[in-house]
């Protein structure tokens, strides 16, 4: 999977996403920083990269309708110290070789993940989905 980690995460976000098989950029090494949400999504949607981002804005799905996109992942943690964030995202990476990412948006707390749209695979059923 192809990501773009936004500036309100840390760099190591990207580290253990390419450690773990995934392509990864960050939006301080593409000089992006401070850049309009509506820029970075449009970079993302022409790249073909999910977002990864701590940014709420991103979880608006009238703004940035998750279909356009090859994935949005919003993080709500409420400690988002690098250990933390790092912890939460090792709990995730294995939902990654389960669940589609693209077209859909996820939000990812600190002990649950919701999905919101479409899939194309069969799934566990999430919070979204009134399990």
């Amino acid at each position: 999977m192809r990501f773009k980690i936004d500036e309100n995460l840390h760099d190591d976000v990207a580290t253990l996403l390419v450690d773990h098989g995934h392509d990864a950029e960050t939006v301080r090494a593409e000089g992006l920083r401070g850049c309009e949400d509506p820029i970075l999504a449009g970079r993302c949607r022409a790249e073909n990269r999910a977002i990864l981002t701590a940014d709420l804005d991103f979880a608006d799905v009238r703004a940035f309708p998750p279909a356009d996109y090859a994935g949005i992942l919003v993080l709500r943690v409420s400690n988002q110290s690098r250990r933390h964030v790092m912890n939460v995202m090792l709990r995730v990476l294995e939902l990654f070789e389960r669940e589609t990412i693209a077209g859909r948006l996820w939000i990812i707390s600190d002990g649950d993940v919701r999905i919101r749209g479409e899939s194309t695979s069969a799934r566990p059923k999430h919070e979204d989905e009134g399990a």
